[in-house]
C-alpha cells in the first residue's frame, strides 16, 4: 500500500449528481492559500445499469439493503477508474494525493427524519486506489439539526466571493443558489434537469434533451405551470433542500393528472412547461433572497443547455453569465468544491455552514478513511 507524502496539498474530488448521468472527477493543487490549480480533470459516464440500480433505490423496494450494497460497491469501482484516469493524466503517483473528496450517490434525503443516504463504498475507494477517502459529508450536520445540504455555498463563497453581490447557480438535477454578499445564504430552489431528463427518457428515448431543442419545439403551459409553483414547497423559507424524494415521477404524474386539458397536451408543451418550472423557480428564488445581486453565474451540466440558458436570462432579474467567466468550467465546479471539503476536513476546518443548512452550529464535514 502507498505511503501519503507528508505535506501534500493535492486532492481529489468525485461527484455523481441528482442526474446521474455521470462522474466527473478533478485533480487539484490547493497548496497556496487562496488559490486552486485544477491539474486534470476527467468525466465517466454512469453505465445505464447503475443508473437504473441507483433509480430503482429511491424508493422502497425487495432487497433494497443487498441492491444498495452492490450499487455502492460497482460505484467505488467507477470512482476508482478515474482517479487512475486523473493522476495519468496529470503524471501524479497515488501517493503524492493527500485524500479523495468523494461525495457518493444520493438515494434518500430526509433530513427532518435525521438522516440522508449517499451511497458509497470509500473504505473500498482507499483500498483500490491507496489514497485517503473523506465521504458521508452531510452526516455531522444533520446531527447538529441541519439539513446537511447544500454542501458547496462555503466554497463558493471561498473562490467567487467578491465585493459585489452575487449569486451561484448551479444546475445539476436540482437547482441550488448560493447568495453571496455580506453574509452567505444557500438553499435549494426545486427540479432543474431532473423533471426534463425523466420526460426526455419516457417520451424520446434519450438521456436528456440536447441545448433544449425539443423544449423549444413546445408551448409552455400557463396553467400547468402556475399549479406546479404552487406546490408549499417553493414557498418554504430557507434553509432548504430537496432531491428526488420530492420531485420524482410520482409528483410529476399527480401534477398532470390535476392540470385541465392534460390529455390533449402534446408531450413537447410538457417539456417546455417543466424548462419554465426550472427557469421560473430560480428567477422567484433569487427575486426573494438575492434582490441586491448584481449577476448570477451559472454551472453545472444545465449551463450546457443553450436554450434552458437562454430563458432563463429572459426571466432573471440581474444579468446571466457562468463560472466559465471566471476561469471555472462549469462541469468542473462541484468536483472542485470537494476536493475543497476533503481539504477543509484533513485541517479540521468546518466548511458546514449554519446559515446555509439551518445547523445548531458549525461542524467539520466528512469522515476519513486512511490509505
Amino acid at each position: 500500500m502507498a505511503t501519503q507524502t507528508q505535506g501534500s496539498e493535492t486532492y481529489i474530488g468525485l461527484m455523481s449528481g441528482t442526474s446521474m448521468d455521470g462522474i466527473d472527477g478533478v485533480l487539484a493543487d490547493l497548496s497556496t492559500p487562496g488559490k486552486i490549480r485544477t491539474l486534470a480533470a476527467v468525466s465517466l459516464p454512469m453505465p445505464p445499469a447503475l443508473r437504473d440500480a441507483f433509480l430503482a433505490l429511491n424508493i422502497p423496494g425487495h432487497n433494497e439493503l443487498d441492491r444498495a450494497a452492490r450499487a455502492a460497491q460497482d460505484l467505488a469501482q467507477i470512482y476508482a477508474q478515474a482517479t487512475t484516469s486523473l493522476c495519468r493524466a496529470a503524471s501524479v503517483r497515488p501517493e503524492h494525493i493527500r485524500a479523495i473528496g468523494a461525495h457518493g450517490q444520493t438515494v434518500r434525503h430526509a433530513p427532518e427524519s435525521g438522516y440522508s443516504i449517499q451511497l458509497n463504498a470509500p473504505a473500498a475507494l482507499a483500498e483500490q486506489t491507496g489514497i485517503a477517502v473523506v465521504a458521508d459529508f452531510r452526516a455531522r450536520d444533520i446531527a447538529a439539526g441541519g439539513q446537511g445540504a447544500p454542501l458547496v455555498p462555503a466554497f463558493h463563497a471561498a473562490w467567487f466571493g467578491c465585493a459585489i453581490p452575487r449569486v451561484i447557480l448551479n444546475l445539476g438535477g436540482i437547482a441550488n443558489v448560493t447568495v453571496l454578499g455580506q453574509d452567505v445564504l444557500g438553499f435549494d430552489t426545486g427540479p432543474a434537469n431532473m423533471l426534463m431528463d425523466l420526460w426526455a427518457q419516457q417520451h424520446t428515448g434519450h438521456a436528456y434533451d440536447r441545448n433544449g431543442q425539443w423544449a423549444a419545439q413546445g408551448q409552455c403551459q400557463t396553467a400547468l405551470l402556475e399549479q406546479m409553483l404552487a406546490d408549499p414547497w417553493f414557498e418554504r423559507p430557507p434553509p432548504k433542500s430537496t432531491g428526488r424524494d420530492q420531485f420524482n415521477a410520482q409528483w410529476l404524474d399527480k401534477q398532470l393528472s390535476r392540470a385541465p386539458g392534460t390529455r390533449t397536451l402534446a408531450p413537447a408543451d410538457v417539456m417546455a412547461t417543466l424548462l419554465a418550472l426550472t427557469t421560473h423557480s430560480i428567477a422567484q428564488a433569487v427575486r426573494k433572497h438575492a434582490a441586491q445581486a448584481h449577476e448570477v453565474l451559472a454551472c453545472g451540466g444545465g449551463a450546457e443547455n443553450t436554450y434552458l440558458m437562454h430563458e432563463l436570462a429572459q426571466v432573471l432579474p440581474c444579468p446571466l453569465a457562468t463560472t466559465q467567466r471566471e476561469g471555472m468550467p462549469v462541469q468542473m465546479v462541484e468536483a472542485l468544491a470537494f476536493a475543497w471539503l476533503a481539504h477543509a476536513h484533513i485541517h479540521g476546518r468546518s466548511a458546514a455552514l449554519p446559515a446555509v443548512t439551518g445547523a445548531q452550529h458549525p461542524s467539520i464535514a466528512g469522515c476519513l478513511y486512511p490509505a
